[in-house]
């Protein structure tokens, strides 16, 4: 079955960075677009940034030129590095993909920017 596991969140200090990473099992990887949500306490889930099989890329405009998604479909992972980081970036992130009808989500993992 697809599963979807993330790493990599934690507290960071306004201005500072994170690397995220998901790894993803039970799909053909390079065949999917690869995406990075985000949803913070009271807020809808949002999108953060795509890349497509061929690492073509797409971002939220929040997050543009602070936040690069990449994907290393020898590995199976697609990692989100996030810099300058300020407290609005505060939410839980989750890696999907989407699979003929459904979507699939990992579990999330908490990033707190404060100081």
């Amino acid at each position: 079955q697809v599963r979807l596991v993330e790493s990599g969140g934690g507290l960071v200090q306004p201005g500072g960075s994170l690397r995220l990473s998901c790894a993803a099992s039970g799909i053909t990887f390079s065949s999917y677009v690869m995406g990075w949500y985000r949803q913070a306490p009271g807020k809808q889930r949002e999108l953060v940034a795509l890349i497509s099989s061929r690492g073509s890329t797409n971002y939220a405009e929040s997050v543009k030129g602070r936040f690069t998604i990449a994907r290393d479909n020898a590995e199976n992972t697609v990692t989100l590095q996030m810099n300058s980081l300020n407290p609005e970036d505060t939410a839980v992130y989750s890696c999907s993909v989407r699979v003929d009808l459904l979507t699939f989500w990992g579990q999330g993992t908490q990033v707190t920017v404060s100081s």
